[in-house]
């Protein structure tokens, strides 16, 4: 599902100071594993995540996903890519907290225009997937952290995309809420996903569904 081939990410901070993110990475993810990536800060973790999502492009090497060369997409392209293939969970949820839940849930589907009874039976089926149909029309600023943990993996997944990225998911989250998000990774796994976590949480680590570990440092996997 997802490779890459001899990858360096460099960032040019000024003409005399440029930094290596990742260097000579090769890697490969199957479909349907789930894979951990760890490393302390700063080791190269979401430089990978970054370029499967294609929201950077590598400085040489190459970016497989789903057999389409990805590395060299033009924005537009890669806008679509992501659009079709990524679903994303992030650190801090990046919710809208002025919308409801139901408006957040959908937004990744209004480029795609679908008709209503389409949209509604998306969000109809992540809502009781991810156990937060009973808030949907709550503002999202009145929710506990547990109910927009569940509308941020709610709406990555409305597009149903074939692969999941979650960078540091559990950095900001107290031990019962991030068990909680383990459980609902389960329930991911299940249906095939591709999922690649990016994370320093030893509660991942020797995971029962976690298919491998990769580690980093310094921008190399060790």
């Amino acid at each position: 599902m997802i490779e890459l081939k001899n990858v360096t990410k460099s960032y040019e901070i000024n003409k005399s100071n440029i930094v290596t993110a990742l260097n000579s990475v090769s890697m490969k993810i199957d479909e349907g594993e789930l894979v951990v990536i760890k490393g302390a800060s700063g080791s190269g973790k979401s430089s990978i995540l970054s370029l499967i999502a294609a929201l950077s492009k590598p400085t040489t090497g190459e970016v497989i996903v789903d057999a389409k060369q990805i590395s060299k997409l033009p924005d537009n392209f890669a806008s679509e890519y992501r659009r079709d293939n990524i679903g994303f969970v992030f650190q801090k949820y990046n919710l809208i907290t002025t919308l409801s839940v139901k408006e957040n849930i959908l937004l990744p589907l209004v480029p795609l225009n679908p008709d209503a009874d389409e949209a509604d039976a998306k969000l109809h089926k992540v809502m009781e997937m991810f156990k937060i149909s009973h808030k949907k029309d709550a503002i999202i600023k009145n929710l506990s952290g547990g109910e927009q943990q569940r509308v941020a993996i709610a709406r990555a997944n409305v597009n149903e995309p074939k692969i999941i990225i979650a960078d540091e998911p559990t950095a900001n989250l107290d031990e019962k809420l991030s068990l909680h998000f383990i459980e609902m990774l389960r329930k991911l796994k299940k249906l095939n996903k591709t999922i690649v976590i990016a994370t320093h949480d030893p509660l991942f680590f020797d995971l029962d569904i976690v298919d491998r570990e990769i580690e980093m440092h310094n921008g190399v996997v060790i």
